[in-house]
């Protein structure tokens, strides 16, 4: 089960946009706006639902259900510890002082 929230938020930690999630699970564009529409729990064609949460798993997202293990509770999205973010550099997690 996935959230529109949640799917929202996977996209953003991938930096992919629509068209790039709709690509990767084989799922037409008009598809992928319908689900981060829902208002909720996004209901759809379980082929789908299940093409998209695999694509999303393979790019290094896992989901949090309500009732996992997360320091925050509730739903959520993050990467999973071997995933990588591709936008992230070496640079960006040294400490140091910021510029104003």
């Amino acid at each position: 089960m996935i959230t529109a929230a949640q799917l929202r938020a996977a996209r953003a930690l991938l930096g992919i946009d629509q068209r790039q999630l709709a690509d990767l699970c084989g799922l037409s564009v008009p598809t992928i706006q319908r689900m981060e529409a829902s208002g909720d729990v996004i209901r759809g064609n379980v082929d789908s639902l299940m093409k998209l949460i695999a694509a999303l798993e393979t790019s290094g997202v896992e989901l949090i259900n309500d009732g996992s293990v997360s320091q925050g509770g509730g739903r959520g999205v993050r990467l999973k510890s071997s995933a990588k973010s591709p936008q992230a550099r070496p640079e960006d997690s040294t400490p140091g002082p910021r510029a104003a």
